[in-house]
């Protein structure tokens, strides 16, 4: 630790990264061995946190991230669309077809920011706030193909469809970003997606990825 920083905030943000990263929660020694403390100084990070109600403690004195934490993640939506927007519109413009940057939610897909061109006769109507499987669309695929490392030669995810009748999308996921799941696409209306699609896909995700870090 720095004189610039503070060890006890230090500590407490890694309480809550230690507890994120698993689903049956940790106990008072688990965390004080994971940390390298003692017991009494987990027992005041906790007690700090649950004031806030970012972790919780269940009836077996196991600590969880507390719903505390989903107020504000609500927040961080707006902020990624911002940092995402510049690299959407240049793609939008440039395949002239709708771009999309989509976040897991759950066991869905969420478009969290969307981009239509603005030169085109006709494009797909894509709206911020649609959800869909993980499992259907270019922009779930994409992601559960990066999480289970099968991604395709290319980086990139196509599909014909799935979502809309007619339409065909591409995708990328965001790659090297701690704690954020998502991929940027475009949708558009015709039978397959154009050769070049797919690798300005890919740079655009990249773009997004550096914007966010």
């Amino acid at each position: 630790m720095t004189a610039e920083t503070s060890q006890t905030l230090d500590r407490g943000l890694r309480v809550l990264k230690l507890l994120s990263d698993t689903d049956h929660g940790l106990t008072v020694t688990e965390l004080s061995n994971k940390l390298g403390v003692n017991r009494t100084v987990v027992y005041r990070l906790l007690a700090t946190l649950e004031q806030h109600a970012l972790v919780r403690r269940d009836l077996g004195g196991r600590a969880r991230v507390g719903l505390g934490v989903l107020r504000l993640g609500r927040q961080v939506h707006p902020l990624v669309r911002e940092a995402a927007l510049p690299a959407l519109r240049s793609l939008a413009e440039d395949i002239g077809a709708t771009a999309h940057l989509t976040l897991v939610d759950g066991a869905e897909a969420l478009a969290v920011a969307v981009v239509e061109p603005t030169w085109t006769d006709y494009h797909v109507a894509y709206r911020t706030g649609f959800r869909h499987p993980l499992d259907r669309g270019a922009a779930g695929k994409a992601i559960l193909a990066a999480r289970q490392g099968a991604l395709a030669a290319g980086g990139f995810t196509l599909t014909h469809g799935e979502l809309e009748a007619g339409a065909s999308g591409a995708a990328a996921p965001l790659v090297g970003i701690t704690g954020l799941e998502g991929s940027v696409g475009v949708v558009m209306l015709a039978d397959s997606v154009p050769e070049r699609v797919g690798p300005r896909v890919v740079d655009a995700a990249r773009e997004v990825a550096d914007a966010l870090r």
